[in-house]
């Protein structure tokens, strides 16, 4: 896209900017079009980075050709002015437990927290060297929330759901989205968050919160909800169209560090699991009850927001939607149609969906709505790894590397994945939200029934239960999962096909989650979870045409139209963004070859690696 001035009109180039919480992010979209879109961690290298995006923003300006005084507008996903004063009325309120964070806190709250839109245009200003500075507005934290789940989708009007932790005061909101328009129909506030009752089950469990949540929701199908009867009657009251209202008595969060308080700790038999330590069945338990409690209360607010509306399609947003196995139920259920769900859903897509708010704003259109297609060119908005860097790369290194015609690549990598290697692939432009989705993957043979706890344990360095996601050819999908709907952003779960699952059958009734993770579970284990289920990606030739091109090839030599996919990084570390980073991830783990572009590397023939320290200490573990 080449500059020609600031753009007023419809068509005027908008950034958007999420900062200052977590997963901060930049993004370009011009006439209503996502441009580029990437997340300041990939380039920080530091997980889920809140700093303001300062490299995002000078790579989505550089991939779109603009200079800040291009621009139209920057828009900034939430309003600062009124998340302060919920914190501030939320420190009043929880008086006098909360004095200790509240003391630490208030300075930053009272100074450019407060004032997080001044503190970004001053960041603009550094950046823009003496030119001038487009407006700066800002956007309700769930407003982009919803612009990301709607706008972008194929869907012409649509129910749109949001729910995560909290955003300015709102934890749910419920609207309806008809072309431009966004119409707010319905809202619940904090502290009673259905995404802060996840989070609290995930720290009591010994996870990370706002990273650990993929591990609970992972954790679950090894467990039995025998909890879920407490959690109904004690933690939460689900009303039947979705609404819900916590006891806090049993949480922290509301003016504490922790999730969660003795009352909590009390109620389901100890304290938390210490992190790191042992699973205990206790673990697989709780995971098992909130998942499913969280499951039923996310069907009912769909059920609620579809009827509002009228619609049988939805579209989802927030951190929750990046539950699958809730999202997958919604679809099979039969709650709804059709279902579309923002492949960035949490905060790093409020960029995305404050810039388009923004530019619909404006008067851009929605051109592609009713299409059949959505806006989001296979999530791969982010920077492009071009086959010049990467020849620069390693000709200034001296690593051996083979360029092969494209035919003849895909043929040899399926080759060397049936054979039982494992291939780090680095292709065009990143991907946007937290999957690899093809472009930034480490890819394996399914088949394999050892593949799984192989790549867990000395390639990726997590835990043994961490589930694969399969990769298929979408033309084949139907034939190996029973998925309603294309899924080509990871973001639904269904059963592995029945023909598939005969010859290993599942799980017996009554197995402990310990002695489901040694029970195979189909033809192709590796990416089959314990529950018969698959987190799936359909892969099609329009959306990526290149890795569609090695699902073809792999299954014209094995007759498996499925490849394990999964991000490209090990357990703590940011998905690689460049050829470097991919080169020192291929050498450190047990990676067999890397694909750079064109380039076919086989490590076998590279030189020994050597670096100072211990790489993976400095890798702080999510």
């Amino acid at each position: 896209m080449a500059r020609s001035g600031r753009g007023t009109g419809p068509d005027g180039p908008v950034l958007g900017i999420s900062a200052y919480y977590h997963d901060s992010a930049a993004a370009v979209v011009a006439g209503g079009v996502p441009l580029v879109a990437a997340q300041e961690e990939r380039f920080t290298r530091r997980r889920h980075d809140a700093g303001f995006p300062a490299h995002a923003v000078a790579c989505c300006l550089r991939e779109a050709g603009l200079r800040l005084d291009d621009l139209a507008a920057v828009a900034f996903y939430e309003d600062p002015a009124l998340k302060f004063r919920r914190v501030l009325a939320t420190w009043l309120a929880t008086a006098p437990h909360g004095y200790p964070v509240f003391r630490r806190a208030w300075p930053e709250w009272t100074g450019w927290k407060r004032r997080a839109v001044d503190d970004v245009r001053a960041r603009l200003g550094e950046l823009a060297r003496g030119r001038p500075l487009p407006p700066v507005v800002a956007h309700r934290h769930h407003a982009s929330h919803a612009a990301s789940a709607f706008f972008p989708s194929p869907f012409a009007s649509a129910a749109v759901l949001c729910v995560d932790g909290v955003g300015e005061w709102e934890t749910t909101t419920l609207w309806h989205g008809r072309d431009t328009e966004l119409v707010p129909l319905a809202q619940l506030s904090f502290p009673h968050s259905l995404g802060m009752l996840y989070s609290a089950f995930t720290y009591y469990c010994g996870f990370k919160v706002d990273s650990g949540e993929y591990k609970l929701m992972g954790l679950a199908p090894y467990g039995t909800p025998r909890y879920a009867p407490l959690i109904r009657q004690r933690l939460i009251d689900v009303k039947p169209d979705g609404s819900f209202r916590l006891d806090l008595g049993y949480f922290t969060f509301q003016y504490g560090l922790a999730m969660v308080g003795r009352a909590f700790e009390e109620l389901f038999g100890g304290p938390r699991r210490t992190p790191e330590g042992p699973l205990t069945q206790r673990e697989f338990d709780l995971a098992a009850s909130v998942q499913q409690v969280t499951e039923e209360v996310l069907r009912r607010l769909a059920r609620t927001v579809l009827e509002r509306t009228g619609e049988r399609r939805l579209c989802l947003a927030g951190g929750v939607a990046l539950n699958c196995v809730a999202n997958g139920r919604i679809l099979t259920d039969g709650v709804c149609d059709e279902l579309w769900v923002q492949p960035a859903a949490g905060d790093a897509g409020g960029a995305l969906g404050a810039a388009l708010a923004e530019s619909h704003h404006r008067g851009a259109p929605r051109a592609h709505a009713g299409s059949g297609r959505d806006a989001m060119a296979g999530a791969l908005l982010g920077p492009a790894c071009s086959d010049r860097e990467i020849e620069e790369f390693l000709a200034d290194n001296g690593y051996p590397a083979v360029r092969m015609p494209e035919r003849a690549l895909t043929e040899r990598v399926a080759a060397e994945l049936a054979a039982g290697r494992v291939v780090g692939w680095c292709q065009g432009r990143m991907e946007f939200g937290p999957r690899a989705l093809g472009n930034r993957s480490i890819l394996a043979d399914p088949r394999d029934p050892v593949m799984q706890s192989a790549l867990n344990l000395k390639t990726k360095f997590r835990e043994s239960f961490r589930p694969f996601a399969p990769a298929v050819l979408a033309e084949d999908a139907k034939d190996w999962f029973e998925l309603p709907q294309e899924s080509p952003y990871m973001l639904l779960t269904a059963q592995v096909a029945a023909a598939r699952r005969q010859e290993c059958g599942l799980p017996p009734p009554g197995a402990s989650g310990l002695e489901l993770l040694r029970v195979p579970r189909s033809t192709i284990p590796a990416v089959t979870h314990v529950d018969g289920s698959a987190r799936v990606q359909t892969v099609t030739a329009e959306h990526n045409p290149r890795f569609h091109a090695l699902l073809t090839a792999f299954r014209e030599r094995t007759g498996c139209p499925v490849l394990v996919n999964t991000s490209f990084n090990v357990r703590g570390e940011p998905i690689v963004r460049d050829a470097r980073e991919a080169y020192a991830c291929f050498m450190r783990t047990r990676i067999d070859l890397l694909v750079l572009g064109d380039f076919l590397l086989d490590k076998r023939e590279q030189p020994e690696w050597r670096e100072e320290g211990d790489w993976r200490a400095a890798i702080p573990m999510d």
